[in-house]
């Protein structure tokens, strides 16, 4: 896992905590770490989005609301 202060770290342990399969799950940053791209198992990703896009606004609401992930972005990936 990536250090716990990092945006990377919180949108992984947020990611982990919600798939049933927590080793698929990839977070990388892009654009100097502007932009976050989250990566899970296919059978995941529902989970990951929630409905109606739910769960992922919800973790881009905490990731906007952490200290350093503020001016980040979270793109979840095919």
């Amino acid at each position: 896992m990536a250090s716990d202060h990092s945006p990377t770290g919180l949108v992984e342990f947020i990611a982990k905590a919600i798939v049933n399969n927590p080793d698929a799950v990839v977070v990388t940053e892009v654009d100097d770490g502007q932009t976050l791209e989250l990566e899970t198992d296919a059978e995941d990703r529902g989970r990951v989005i929630g409905r109606q896009g739910r769960v992922a606004k919800a973790i881009r609401a905490v990731l906007g609301a952490s200290r350093d992930g503020a001016d980040c972005r979270l793109d979840i990936v095919d």
